[in-house]
């Protein structure tokens, strides 16, 4: 089965910084390259990738674009666009756009889970993620599952902009929580210009325990939720090393993929992210 994956992350040290990953094993130390991608996904299926943005540092970020950039355009390193970080709150937020358009990148993103509940409520930031659905490109969002509430105010208020909601909604897996975030899913999915990403889920189990049973409750709820109509795939490399790794998160998309028909699992694995992503 033939998968785009649509959350590639790199972490090349010697060029960016990821503040964020310090003291967070296993991912504070070296790099994670194009090289290791390849070495550990040689035996699958993978048909291309989107590279998302790392979260590099605020004095990264579009270094960090520009470097992938130069990565992608190697000839054999079967990357199939940028998903670049943006900062619709700042000044300079026009700016970047029109770089980055240049630059054909095929999406954005500004990670709220990480940062206060006000900054997707901006007005300012709200108005500038509407110039990039009139740009035609998607805007990804991560919440944490406490701020799904808000992650639905964003999408009614930028309601014109294809909004691809990251990792499920990042649900609290280990804990077994999954009402209140089965509840807000169901909201989500209500809303048409919001697309779930089925991937990070292994990095969200309790320590040792990711699979496909401890997942299958969080994958079966997206599913009844948004439909296969409505997923889009990625392996959340390396972040999934939280779990055991990329090799097992796809052997588990394999079960989740094989339990549809093949028309549904060809949009999930594939067809959804060169629609939405126009790649």
């Amino acid at each position: 089965m033939e998968l785009i994956d649509t959350h590639q992350h790199f972490m090349y040290r010697d060029q960016v910084g990821y503040s964020w990953a310090d003291g967070f094993s296993p991912l504070d130390k070296g790099n994670f390259s194009l090289e290791d991608y390849k070495e550990l996904t040689k035996e699958f299926d993978i048909k291309g990738t989107l590279f998302m943005e790392t979260a590099a540092d605020d004095s990264d970020y579009k270094k960090e674009a520009k470097f992938i950039k130069s990565i992608m355009d190697q000839p054999s390193s079967n990357i199939m666009g940028l998903i670049v970080s943006i900062r619709p709150e700042e000044s300079d937020f026009d700016e970047w756009l029109e770089e980055t358009i240049a630059m054909k990148v095929v999406g954005y993103r500004r990670p709220f889970h990480t940062m206060p509940d006000e900054l997707s409520q901006n007005s300012t930031l709200r108005q500038n993620i509407k110039k990039i659905g009139n740009a035609g490109k998607p805007f990804d969002i991560c919440f944490q599952p406490t701020q799904l509430k808000i992650a639905a105010e964003l999408a009614k208020a930028c309601d014109q902009v294809d909004l691809v909601l990251n990792h499920c909604g990042v649900p609290a897996i280990a804990s077994g929580e999954i009402d209140e975030w089965g509840k807000d899913i169901k909201n989500l999915s209500e809303l048409p210009n919001v697309t779930c990403k089925l991937s990070g889920l292994m990095a969200y189990c309790a320590p040792g325990t990711s699979s496909y049973e401890t997942i299958k409750p969080y994958v079966d709820h997206a599913l009844e939720c948004f439909g296969a109509d409505r997923m889009v795939w990625g392996s959340d490399w390396p972040v999934v090393n939280i779990g055991k790794g990329i090799q097992e998160w796809i052997k588990v998309t394999h079960t989740i993929l094989g339990n549809l028909s093949d028309d549904e699992a060809k949009k999930i694995a594939s067809s959804n992210a060169e629609r939405i992503y126009k790649i």
